[in-house]
């Protein structure tokens, strides 16, 4: 009780006893954030990691009202505190945790605009776009991605433009319309091409590559029923997939494998799906596409001797 009450008045002393943030407290909690995004791609959305995200969010929104900083670091520390609340709203959405999730959206979309930032803005609407799909609001994941399309980053660095391209080919590709999701592959694409891939940008763009960019052209293809493409776009993904992105090679071999078994290629479809590393198998997007890849076997094949290997191996994974 006593240290909480040193504690408290400590956080009520006057402000001329207030220590002023510098540059040193922006990089010490962008530090943080590269952490947290390294976790993220090499864990996936865990709940410890959501939790951790949204509590440093809450530590960087804390160290501005308990001190005193100039405007650039104001803004630059809500920026931060706004891409950790970016990342606990994406943790809860790779996880399948959309009800927790949703909340986060206009904490992160407030803390953005009390920044001035436009590349976290960006990265909120792309997050929101994803939400929206796994919440069944298809018109919604559009206008989100619509949203992080038309922020002025994207006029400026082609390979925002690209992402925010290739995550809508995803969003046109659940309601069925091909044109648009090709077209919006082939920018995504040309986009790319014209990027400056050294150019200095924050952590949680690092994800974004070649690789990533066939990932979702395979995710695309698949929803369009284009096996045979989306098998392509999934063996260039492994072929360029940078190793410590566990999440994502997860995600990419439960998605070949649908591509396979999609052209009835059974045997090779459950070797993919095994390829699956067992640490990924429970993240909640690769258990979503494992479970659909389940469904399929036993439907497409239901007394074929590699289902039944297949349901043994999954029983003892649980």
């Amino acid at each position: 009780m006593a240290a909480a009450t040193a504690a408290g008045a400590a956080l009520t002393a006057p402000s001329a006893r207030q220590r002023r943030l510098g540059s040193a407290d922006v990089d010490r909690m962008n530090a943080k954030l590269a952490a947290v995004v390294s976790m993220d791609n090499k864990y996936g959305g865990t709940q410890e990691l959501q939790a951790h995200a949204a509590a440093l969010a809450d530590e960087t929104v804390h160290l501005q009202n308990t001190h005193i900083s100039s405007a650039r670091i104001r803004s630059e520390l809500y920026g931060v505190a706004a891409a950790f609340t970016a990342s606990a709203m994406w943790a809860a959405i790779d996880g399948r945790r959309l009800s927790e999730a949703e909340p986060y959206l206009n904490q992160a979309v407030t803390l953005a605009g009390l920044a001035n930032n436009k590349h976290v803005l960006f990265r909120v609407w792309g997050h929101a776009g994803i939400m929206y799909r796994h919440l069944g609001r298809p018109a919604d994941s559009i206008a989100a991605a619509e949203a992080a399309r038309a922020t002025s980053i994207t006029r400026t660095d082609p390979v925002y433009a690209s992402l925010a391209m290739a995550r809508l080919a995803t969003f046109h590709a659940d309601i069925g319309d091909e044109r648009s999701a090709l077209r919006a592959i082939g920018l995504a694409q040309s986009n790319f091409d014209r990027g400056d891939l050294a150019k200095n940008r924050p952590p949680w763009m690092d994800f974004y590559d070649q690789a990533e960019l066939d990932s979702l052209a395979t995710f695309a293809h698949l929803r369009l029923g284009k096996w045979a493409e989306a098998e392509r776009h999934a063996h260039r993904c492994l072929g360029a997939l940078r190793p410590e992105l566990q999440r994502n090679r997860g995600l990419t071999y439960a998605n070949l494998a649908l591509a396979q078994l999609g052209q009835g290629d059974i045997e090779p479809a459950v070797a993919a799906a095994r390829k699956v590393p067992g640490a990924m198998a429970d993240n909640g997007r690769v258990r979503m596409l494992l479970n659909d890849f389940t469904t399929r076997l036993t439907t497409l094949a239901p007394r074929n001797s590699e289902t039944t290997a297949w349901l043994d191996y999954r029983r003892a994974a649980a």
